[in-house]
């Protein structure tokens, strides 16, 4: 039987209201900039695969956490590792494809709860006016996601299925992989 998940390491924080209020005014100046909202979207997901490339490195030095050897496995670091160091919050990792190729995480407040909760920090405080429905406000999750995921070799799609600002019970997130890369060195071994 594979060992649990490791102990989720303690990072410097910041104030949870001061996070959510910031993005929210990085949300809006957008909005302002672009004007199109299918632009903003692109707009947020960009700047969290920009993030998520770089925040792996820190995931992977704090956590120790070794290589992958699966999607499977990866997901579910992903859901009750890097989720909780960083936003403190987990995910439930559910709606597994037949041929393990998609799965769902279902974004939880609680790091060892198997329900589902319903927290999202970056949208706490916020409501969708009508005009904005169209607005993928936590867009940049999935690209953090995504970006980090490309960093260990897998090359995801990664987006919002439910969204509480949209009206649904729960945050979801839809996880497919679309290859899994074998690791390349820039140098070949001379035997």
């Amino acid at each position: 039987m594979p060992p649990g998940p490791r102990p989720v390491p303690q990072l410097e924080q910041i104030n949870a209201e001061i996070f959510t209020l910031t993005y929210g005014s990085i949300v809006r100046q957008l909005i302002a900039d672009f004007e199109d909202l299918d632009e903003v979207n692109k707009q947020l997901e960009k700047m969290g695969y920009n993030i998520g490339v770089r925040l792996v490195d820190e995931f992977l030095a704090k956590s120790k956490q070794g290589r992958c050897s699966s999607f499977r496995e990866a997901a579910e670091v992903v859901a009750r590792q890097a989720l909780p160091m960083f936003l403190n919050v987990s995910a439930a990792v559910t709606n597994w494809s037949a041929d393990g190729t998609e799965c769902s995480l279902v974004l939880t407040g609680n790091p060892l709860a198997d329900f589902v909760l319903t927290d999202n920090p970056l949208a706490d405080f916020v409501e969708l006016p009508d005009e904005y429905r169209s607005l993928r406000y936590s867009n940049l999750l999935p690209g953090v996601i995504r970006g980090g995921l490309e960093m260990v070799n897998m090359e995801v799609d990664c987006r919002f299925v439910q969204d509480m600002l949209k009206g649904a019970d729960c945050y979801e997130l839809r996880l497919r992989l679309k290859e899994h890369k074998d690791e390349q060195y820039p140098f070949k071994d001379d035997d």
